[in-house]
């Protein structure tokens, strides 16, 4: 079996260069463990998980399941009804975990001072350079590189991974992956010879026997192609990548219109509607987020067989056809 090593197997104390990146209401103990155990970074969503208690029970559980290394994403979005994102950092920390995967606004840098000095490694998602030195100066451990592609919040510069990355790359000194329309065995070499160290896949990973969520759900991410998202919230500097569908795009309707607000779509958008989506496979109910990669997605593996079936992949490239291609002068 191939093996590749680069600096974010070696940071992060993982086989394999590929992390499982936080997702709402998808990232539990039952996924994360099973993407560790097969080599990779599983991840724990933080905010899935209701209170602080809970995700320190979450954590338990998911070490119950596996003694490999685990990380908890953070994502910091300041609202009128934040949650205590402190409370959340002392859960991740008095539960032992030492990695940590943040995104958000500026607003996330006293939870950086706190997990920085429990000496936990942070890797921060970005979806621009400027983002990304910005973060690196600050002392974050590793950045996660977000393009057009992705599913959740791309940015609003539209930029995508075969510019961004290596855009990044070229003046990030911190190990980075790439993330956002990543796969399979191609985007893992791709991502690595654009000069990422790895890569973060988050839609790839609903489609896995594991993922907590309902069947009818993964199918449908089988059945869309790179052509089936919406972008919402562009009108509101906020844009997000969900799944296309009826109740998508009637938001993007309703925000179309010249003046509309949030307010207008609050009630087609909420979290709560989404959970109930995953959960009874009815995609009419709530948002289901996804990326272009849903274009790639043709079965529903164990996340054991995704990752063996990605490394395979990537080294039958590296050894056959992209050698194959070299001519001595």
């Amino acid at each position: 079996m191939t093996q590749i090593k680069t600096r974010i197997t070696e940071l992060l104390g993982i086989e394999r260069p590929i992390v499982q990146g936080g997702m709402m209401h998808v990232g539990r103990a039952e996924l994360a463990a099973a993407v560790s155990n097969a080599g990779g970074l599983g991840i724990i969503t933080g905010l899935t998980q209701p209170t602080p208690e809970d995700l320190s029970n979450e954590i338990k559980r998911c070490r119950e399941m596996t003694n490999k290394p685990i990380g908890v994403n953070l994502t910091i979005f300041p609202s009128m009804n934040s949650p205590d994102y402190h409370a959340y950092a002392d859960a991740i920390i008095d539960n032992g975990v030492t990695i940590v995967e943040t995104a958000g606004t500026p607003a996330v840098r006293p939870i950086w001072e706190q997990l920085l000095n429990a000496n936990i490694k942070i890797i921060h998602k970005c979806t621009s350079v400027r983002h990304a030195l910005s973060a690196e100066k600050f002392g974050v451990s590793a950045i996660s590189i977000d393009g057009f592609e992705c599913a959740g919040h791309p940015g609003e510069d539209d930029i995508p991974g075969l510019i961004l990355i290596p855009a990044a790359a070229d003046k990030v000194r911190i190990p980075m992956l790439a993330s956002g329309g990543f796969g399979d065995g191609r985007g893992l070499v791709a991502a690595l010879a654009l000069g990422a160290d790895g890569i973060n896949m988050g839609t790839r990973f609903c489609a896995t026997a594991e993922a907590p969520i309902h069947e009818g759900i993964k199918q449908f991410y089988i059945d869309n192609d790179e052509r089936s998202t919406n972008l919402i919230f562009r009108s509101l500097k906020n844009t997000a990548r969900v799944a296309k569908t009826d109740l998508s795009d009637e938001v993007v309707h309703r925000l179309s219109v010249p003046g509309a607000s949030f307010e207008d779509v609050a009630e087609l958008v909420a979290g709560a509607k989404g959970k109930i989506a995953l959960e009874t496979g009815d995609y009419s109910a709530g948002m289901v987020w996804a990326g272009m990669i849903q274009g790639l997605i043709h079965d529903i593996p164990t996340c054991q067989e995704l990752l063996d079936r990605i490394m395979a992949e990537a080294g039958s490239i590296i050894r056959g056809r992209l050698n194959h291609c070299l001519v001595e002068a």
